[in-house]
C-alpha cells in the first residue's frame, strides 16, 4: 500500500453489518408476530393446499437458525433439541413435532434458537467482518463469507414469514406487513 491508498474505512463495514443485523432482526421480529399468540389447534391448523402448519414452521425456522448459524457459520455443534435427532431417518422432523408439540415448547425452541444466533453472530462479525469465511464449505468448494451467510436467513425470515402470513391469515385473520411498534418477543 503506498503513502496515497486509502485505508479501508471501518466504519462503513460496522454499518453494513448493523444494515443487515437490523433488517435480520425485522424480519425475526415480524415472524414472531405472525406467529405469535396461538394456542395448540392454532398452531395446528394447515390450509387446503399444504400440510404446513404455524408449529411446524416456527420448529423448522428454529433449526435454520441453528444449522445455518451455529453449525454452518460459527462451527459449533447443534446442541438441544436437534443433536438427538437422526434427520435421515426423520428428514421432516421438525415440521412433523412442530405441529404437535406444545405452544411453549415451540415457541422456547425458537426463542433460545435466536438469542443464540445473536450471541454468535455478534462475536464473529467482530472475530472474522463480514468479508470472513463461515465454518463450513459447499460441496464445489466454496466457503460463504460471514455476509453470504447473513443474507441467507434473511431470505429465509422473509420467505417464511410470507408462509406464516398466509397460514396466520387462515386462522384467525390477522393480516399486516409488520408487528406493531408494541410488540416484544
Amino acid at each position: 500500500m503506498s503513502e496515497s491508498t486509502p485505508l479501508p474505512d471501518p466504519s462503513a463495514a460496522l454499518a453494513e453489518a448493523e444494515s443487515l443485523r437490523s433488517v435480520l432482526e425485522r424480519n425475526r421480529r415480524t415472524f414472531a408476530w405472525k406467529t405469535s399468540g396461538l394456542d395448540e389447534e392454532a398452531l395446528r391448523a394447515t390450509t387446503a393446499a399444504s400440510s404446513m402448519t404455524l408449529g411446524g414452521l416456527v420448529k423448522h425456522v428454529a433449526l435454520v437458525e441453528a444449522d445455518w448459524l451455529a453449525v454452518k457459520l460459527a462451527g459449533h455443534e447443534y446442541g438441544a433439541p436437534w443433536d438427538a435427532v437422526d434427520f435421515d431417518a426423520n428428514p421432516d422432523w421438525e415440521w412433523r413435532t412442530g405441529a404437535l408439540d406444545s405452544p411453549d415448547d415451540v415457541y422456547t425452541v425458537w426463542r433460545d434458537a435466536v438469542e443464540r444466533s445473536r450471541e454468535l453472530v455478534a462475536d464473529i462479525i467482530k472475530e472474522r467482518g463480514l468479508d470472513g469465511p463461515a465454518s463450513f464449505t459447499w460441496p464445489d468448494g466454496r466457503t460463504p463469507s460471514v455476509r453470504d451467510m447473513l443474507l441467507d436467513m434473511i431470505e429465509e425470515y422473509a420467505r417464511h414469514t410470507g408462509h406464516a402470513d398466509i397460514l396466520r391469515e387462515t386462522v384467525d385473520g390477522r393480516v399486516g406487513e409488520g408487528a406493531p411498534e408494541d410488540f416484544t418477543f
